[in-house]
């Protein structure tokens, strides 16, 4: 019956064995199921022990050096050594860092150093692969060690091995397979060195990496902070991760101002976003006189993608607005077409495939309101669809102050009917329902337009419901309008939106000031 040879290290973990051992005391491996050494080749000498009586010491391994090279002394820094013949000496990362080879050098061991171990990365005894068995010549008539000297239970280089330096990270110069010269796995390849024979990789030193084309890092962007707490950053899902608070969206809050025009628009108080928008603009007619333009919109609520319809309508009667009043068109017709170009723009919206509309059967088309005013120099033209208004208040309030819209709502249609009073109408809970928008959903679109000659210097205010809410009368308007909106359009429109705002902020706000008569371009305001 075939006896296993004694093994003084184990096959799968390298733990040092005692006589007698059945099974490895670190990782439990069965050392009766350990391989036969093989008695075909000789074996190494390990440590100074020898191998086999009957066979002739192996010689040493002969490893290529480059010209001129010459062993370095040792830095303190600790070396790691491979108990092969022809033993492999690698300096640490601090020598790698700066650029130091691998050199090959056969050399004794250190005599305090037991037999069985190698000397780790930090100065720290670690325990050997057992011995290799010499490797035939290469094709270029180059030998080396191939077997798994140092082999960690991972099965990649150890403490002991070439290939990690006892943390896995690979050396300059040195493969698995313990083998400079060819790939990886010893036949060659790619990642191998690949030179002439009898040349040596410190023969073929890479290049420094060229600066100028490593693109510097980007900075970091800063982190938002919340606007309650003060404290925590903001997530990307735009949440406060202290407190959990919504942070304001880009359109929650928006101000512009022109030279003769100025609008503020805001989220409120209850709605999680803000539906209206918005479009001012400086324009000139076609022979000279300055005009000023403003465009409200306020998505209606219970459509679809609301805020992209009054965005998207606010933005296209802008644009033709001002291309027509160049072109010399008469602003009321201007005004006209430029509603008529924010349907369809709204309309556009509702363009989805196929696939997105069978997706949302139940889905309505997006839908807003929209108001407009365009001042010249004797000349006021206002413009509307919906419940979104436009007040006349005149500067010295020697005169009443009048609102120039009707609405396209159920209790305007009351009242206009004379079956209920304004106040009765507007008392029910059916008073803001709209008759009029603009969406693929609507009927015929019919832009309401009116023109104006006023006889006195004022200012022209125009609203969403949001404003209006809380100064319905045109007199309530007039009271919560500055005395100096002329001179201040900006601050005036913040004062009107403060006022909502303090009234509850049921709605989104939104409200542009335009004095009358229109200021020359670039005359800004005081």
């Amino acid at each position: 019956m075939h006896q296993p040879a004694a093994l003084s290290t184990c096959p799968s973990c390298e733990w040092p064995l005692e006589s007698g051992d059945l099974y490895c005391g670190a990782c439990g491996y069965d050392l009766s199921a350990a391989p036969e050494p093989p008695r075909d080749h000789p074996t190494l000498a390990v440590n100074g022990r020898p191998g086999d009586a009957a066979a002739p010491p192996a010689a040493p391994a002969d490893w290529p050096t480059a010209p001129g090279a010459a062993a370095e002394p040792d830095n303190g820094l600790g070396t790691v050594e491979t108990q092969d013949a022809g033993d492999v000496r690698v300096r640490d990362s601090a020598d790698e860092r700066n650029g130091q080879h691998v050199h090959h050098q056969n050399q004794s061991h250190s005599q305090n150093q037991r037999p069985g171990q190698g000397q780790g990365q930090d100065g720290r005894l670690g325990h050997a692969g057992p011995s290799s068995p010499s490797v035939p010549s290469s094709p270029s008539g180059q030998t080396g060690p191939t077997g798994p000297t140092g082999q960690g239970l991972d099965g990649r280089q150890g403490l002991d091995g070439v290939r990690g330096v006892g943390d896995g990270r690979d050396v300059p110069g040195v493969r698995d397979g313990l083998d400079s010269r060819d790939g990886r796995d010893g036949r060659g390849g790619r990642d191998g060195w690949d030179g002439p024979a009898g040349a040596g990789p410190d023969d073929y030193p890479l290049p420094a990496p060229d600066p100028r084309a490593t693109a510097p890092a980007a900075a970091p962007a800063p982190a938002k902070v919340c606007v309650a707490c003060r404290a925590g950053s903001v997530a990307a899902d735009g949440y406060c991760e202290n407190c959990g608070h919504a942070q304001p969206r880009e359109r929650d809050h928006m101000e512009q101002e022109l030279d003769a025009v100025a609008a503020v628009s805001d989220r409120g108080l209850r709605h999680h976003r803000n539906e209206d928008a918005f479009a001012i603009s400086s324009a000139a007619l076609a022979d000279g006189t300055p005009a000023a333009v403003a465009i409200v919109c306020d998505g209606v609520s219970s459509a679809t993608r609301p805020d992209e319809a009054s965005l998207a309508a606010s933005r296209a009667a802008s644009a033709s607005l001002e291309a027509a009043l160049v072109r010399g068109t008469h602003p009321q017709q201007a005004m006209h077409d430029a509603i008529l170009a924010a349907g369809e723009a709204v309309n556009a919206l509702a363009d989805e495939p196929v696939p997105a509309r069978e997706h949302h059967p139940h889905q309505n088309a997006p839908a807003c309101t929209l108001v407009g005013a365009v001042v010249t120099g004797g000349l006021l033209v206002v413009g509307w669809v919906g419940d979104s208004r436009v007040y006349w208040v005149p500067v010295d309030r020697t005169g009443p102050a009048v609102r120039l819209t009707e609405d396209d709502s159920w209790a305007a249609q009351m009242v206009a009917a004379g079956l209920m009073s304004e106040a009765e109408a507007y008392a029910d809970e059916r008073a803001h329902a709209i008759t009029g928008w603009l969406g693929a959903d609507a009927y015929e679109l019919e832009p309401h337009t009116a023109s104006f000659k006023p006889d006195r210097a004022g200012v022209v205010v125009v609203c969403t419901d949001g404003l209006w809410n809380y100064a319905e009368a045109a007199e309530e308007m007039a009271a919560a309008v500055p005395a100096d909106a002329a001179e201040r359009p900006l601050h005036s429109a913040q004062v009107l939106v403060g006022h909502a705002l303090d009234g509850g902020g049921h709605d989104n706000v939104t409200v542009a000031v335009l004095p009358f008569p229109a200021a020359p371009r670039g005359a800004g305001s005081a």
